[in-house]
């Protein structure tokens, strides 16, 4: 914020003739050209202004939680007696946690929240457990019950065999965007062992078949994992299951 104060002098009148004043005492032509001589007063200045664009809830790291925001663009004036006159140069976006006043670039409004966390992990859960039951025996009670398990554990109270089988109604295409969602908010040694949960579902009668290879392989592509660390989650999940 910057402000100058400039000073223009008053241009004298010449309402009088010369001669007029002459006629005039000399205090009253004293008092004359004090008036002449009087000042205007102009601050100008450079200041930031911002404007809303949106307002939400986002994770602020400073409050460790989910907070109210409000995203602000901000443009620099030029100001005459503090109001905005002329727009200058963009200063760009920011996002303005409304708690603590913190602010943040835009890109924290990628960050998940901890109330679509709470969301996400479970509908993640019910997709890969269905689509690796769906390839081997849906039928099979033990993986059913594993798979149940598993989505409960993940935030589904009470989640039965009559929601298993309406997931598994469901196409693959339909699951993955789910799958996106939780593997976009988790951590790779997360994703390993999200990876690694769906694999025993898998495991529950006993070794993987190919199909069931090949669903864990999908699933841990669509969770955002590299083949190299699929395949080892594979791996490391059959051997525990196998010393168990």
């Amino acid at each position: 914020m910057r402000y100058r104060i400039g000073i223009i002098p008053e241009l004298p009148s010449h309402s009088r003739a010369r001669g007029d004043m002459m006629d005039v005492p000399a205090p009253a032509r004293a008092q004359a050209a004090a008036r002449r001589r009087s000042t205007l007063l102009i601050i100008l200045g450079l200041r930031v202004f911002y404007r809303t664009l949106a307002q939400g809830t986002f994770h602020c790291r400073c409050c460790g939680g989910d907070r109210p925001y409000r995203h602000r663009a901000g443009r620099r004036w030029f100001t005459v007696f503090f109001v905005p006159l002329i727009p200058l140069t963009s200063v760009g976006d920011h996002v303005q946690c409304l708690t603590c006043r913190a602010r943040y670039v835009t890109e924290a409004l990628s960050q998940p929240t901890t109330a679509q966390m709470q969301a996400a992990l479970p509908a993640g859960m019910q997709a890969a457990a269905a689509a690796m039951l769906r390839s081997g025996d849906p039928a099979s009670p033990v993986p059913r019950q594993r798979a149940m398990e598993a989505v409960t554990a993940a935030g589904v109270p009470g989640y039965d065999e009559a929601m298993l089988d309406a997931d598994l109604g469901r196409p693959y295409e339909k699951l993955r965007p789910a799958l996106h969602q939780v593997g976009a908010q988790l951590t790779v040694e997360a994703r390993e062992w999200y990876l690694a949960d769906v694999i025993r579902i898998g495991l529950a009668d006993g070794p993987l078949t190919e199909g069931e290879r090949h669903a864990a392989r999908l699933i841990g592509l669509d969770l955002g994992m590299t083949q190299a660390q699929v395949i080892g989650v594979i791996a490391m999940t059959g051997q525990a299951a196998g010393r168990d």
